[in-house]
């Protein structure tokens, strides 16, 4: 069986060797001069000895049960237990003093032996301690047959209650490294997919975005080239600024993933005001209540949610002119991107929307909900075809717990 507290094995010990020393004494006092006296002292130190060996053979590894039950010794620790019981035996036959040992004795077979194993020994040794107290006894004591069961069944009984305790001790925080450990990998893991999820969002925006603009106006470039050398020229112009921009992004991508026209402290509104959807759609910005402090994970959403929802403006409505709408509403920040395109047909008009053209279309919706998602705000899109479409992300002002699908800082 597995060793209880440290106190109670030094405790116990110390309990043997002294009841050996005095059982030593008492035999010499009142035995004087017996011709059996140089093997009692000789059998006493061959039990103080065997007995001080027995850390020596606790060393060796036991051997686990199968059904994962308190470990069995091993064959040198049995050895060292015969010899010690053995020589106890003998002692006691020789000067039933002895017998008071048995206690220490007690908790020595129920640390070594399996539980079944050691309540047989123990019982052997209280019938053994009861017969050479009844041999000596000149008149029938009920003490000497009642007293040593009574010891040996207490000394067992809290022995065992303290070993299952310590199982269960062992079980319990087993099971919470476990737990902790489990713990620790599944927070990873969502960690990993939400910092892929955020990359993600952050190069749909950005630099998807911008190759999608340039390749536009390179392909509005090459088929007017002819006809109209100056609009191409300003195509290919435009395209360039596109990509110093888009350069810029994969810069601050690499460095930070934040917005780089939020660069420099440069406010929300005044990014906002600064982007366009391309040579073909005029954009107006408009900015309703008193400006707030917005923290850099909200301001970095909303400019991409508008960069995104300008280049679908721009690549799929048709539209002439866009609207963005800026609104502090007190507890509340809200977004409206609204154009004159020609829309699209929602689940709420009665008919299905049109299914994507291309087999790498339709991220940019899912990513914006994502973001808001985050944030515990709210996406809506309001659509009629031929009427254009209205974009809305509100996104609340305090946000007291993150969300769970922010990735860990």
């Amino acid at each position: 069986m597995h060793t209880p507290s440290r106190t109670l094995t030094t405790v116990v010990h110390t309990a043997f060797f002294l009841l050996l020393t005095s059982s030593v004494a008492r035999f010499l006092l009142r035995h004087p001069g017996e011709p059996r006296t140089p093997w009692i002292i000789a059998l006493s130190i061959t039990l103080a000895l065997l007995y001080c060996l027995g850390p020596t053979t606790a060393k060796a590894t036991p051997t686990p049960t199968p059904t994962g039950d308190p470990a069995r010794p091993t064959p040198r620790h049995l050895a060292w237990l015969t010899l010690v019981v053995t020589t106890w035996v003998v002692l006691v036959l020789l000067a039933p003093s002895f017998a008071w040992c048995a206690v220490p004795l007690f908790y020595t077979a129920l640390r070594t032996l399996p539980p079944r194993a050691a309540v047989i020994l123990v019982a052997l040794l209280t019938a053994f301690v009861v017969a050479a107290q009844l041999r000596l006894a000149t008149a029938f004591d009920p003490n000497l047959l009642l007293a040593p069961p009574a010891v040996a069944a207490l000394a067992t009984a809290v022995f065992v209650h303290m070993e299952r305790q310590s199982r269960a001790q062992r079980t319990l925080i087993d099971d919470l490294l476990r737990t902790r450990r489990e713990l620790a990998a599944t927070e990873r893991r969502e960690g990993t997919l939400a910092e892929r999820q955020r990359l993600s969002m952050e190069i749909h925006d950005t630099l998807a975005q911008n190759l999608s603009s340039q390749r536009m106006l390179l392909q509005a470039a090459e088929r007017t080239w002819d006809a109209d050398p100056a609009t191409a020229r300003a195509h290919v112009r435009t395209a360039t600024g596109i990509a110093a921009r888009g350069l810029a992004e994969a810069r601050r991508l690499v460095h930070d993933l934040a917005p780089s026209e939020l660069a420099d402290g440069v406010p929300l509104a005044e990014a906002l005001r600064g982007l366009d959807a391309g040579p073909q759609v005029t954009v107006r910005f408009h900015l309703e209540g008193a400006p707030v402090p917005l923290p850099d994970r909200t301001q970095s959403a909303l400019l991409r949610i508008a960069q995104g929802a300008l280049a679908n403006v721009r690549e799929h409505s048709g539209a002439r002119t866009a609207a963005l709408t800026l609104s502090f509403l007190g507890d509340q920040v809200v977004l409206d991107i609204a154009d004159d395109g020609s829309g699209f047909a929602t689940p709420g008009t009665g008919s299905a929307a049109p299914a994507p053209d291309r087999p790498d279309r339709g991220h940019g919706l899912p990513a914006m909900r994502a973001r808001v998602r985050q944030l515990g705000g709210t996406l809506t899109v309001e659509s009629t075809p031929s009427e254009g479409t209205v974009l809305s992300a509100a996104l609340p002002l305090t946000l007291d717990t993150p969300s769970a699908l922010e990735p860990p800082r």
